[in-house]
């Protein structure tokens, strides 16, 4: 048996903002469906072979106010994030600052040896942009 990554899911509070901040990182609209009463409304990006699936419900609560700051949330039991992997860190910061999703961005060289940094979605998710020249991937094995 192979798996294979295949989504990961976020609840949105406004579904077509979030959808116009992950097309300008490249999420391209795949599928989209409201359900009858109205909420809930999902919406599947893909950014290659992985889908980002994007829940907006009627009623949302925000999340725990630990969930703003990176060194509040690890700590927390749970999904933490997601990352976009860049050839460039320092490309990825202008393009960042240039679209006004955050100023003075800092990258951070990683414990783990790669270089990266977060900004927060319309809800303040975070999402992790990262250069990482490790090489750790690994191919599947032949059966």
């Amino acid at each position: 048996m192979e798996f294979r990554f295949h989504h990961t899911a976020l609840s949105v509070s406004d579904l077509e903002a979030s959808k116009t901040f992950y097309s300008q990182l490249g999420f391209e609209p795949a599928m989209d469906w409201i359900d009858p009463s109205g909420s809930p409304k999902i919406s599947h990006m893909a950014l290659g072979p992985v889908l980002l699936e994007l829940f907006s419900f009627a009623g949302c609560r925000p999340a725990p106010e630990s969930a703003d700051r990176l060194e509040t949330d690890l700590p927390r039991i749970g999904s933490k994030h997601f990352a976009l992997q860049v050839d460039s860190i320092e490309e990825a910061k202008r393009f960042v600052e240039s679209m006004g999703w955050a100023t003075d961005v800092a990258v951070v060289e990683g414990k783990t040896g790669v270089r990266y940094f977060f900004v927060p979605d319309p809800d303040g998710i975070l999402v992790e942009f990262v250069e990482d020249r490790r090489n750790l991937r690994t191919e599947p094995t032949a059966p």
